[in-house]
């Protein structure tokens, strides 16, 4: 787990990566966990389904998310929550970074 010791931005804490998908955990708990993550353009993540709700935020650039086979755009400054047990995916529009919270108790 990475410690964060002082007040950053979350902007600051991960870094693109060319052709990848960049994460890092920040809080991981018995009930839950906090993750940020990098995606290059035309990146994502395939269509799947988590045990749990997940609130995503984006804090950088654009991203389409897929639920239930329902599309939507979301950028910077932007939230959605992906339910549990419903199919999402991810895909980068242009490069995007989030915060993923998902919550187990």
């Amino acid at each position: 787990m990475h410690i964060i010791e002082e007040a950053r931005g979350l902007i600051h804490l991960i870094d693109y990566q060319a052709g990848s998908v960049v994460s890092k955990e920040i809080i991981k708990k018995d009930q839950g966990t906090v993750s940020i993550f990098a995606f290059d353009k035309d990146q994502g993540l395939s269509e799947h389904t988590a045990p749990f709700d997940a609130l995503v935020y984006i804090f950088d650039g654009r991203v389409e998310i897929t639920i239930s086979g329902k599309k939507h755009n979301l950028k910077a400054g932007e939230i959605i929550i992906m339910p549990a047990h419903k199919p999402h995916a991810l895909k980068a529009i242009e490069r995007f970074k989030m915060l993923l919270v998902m919550i187990k108790a």
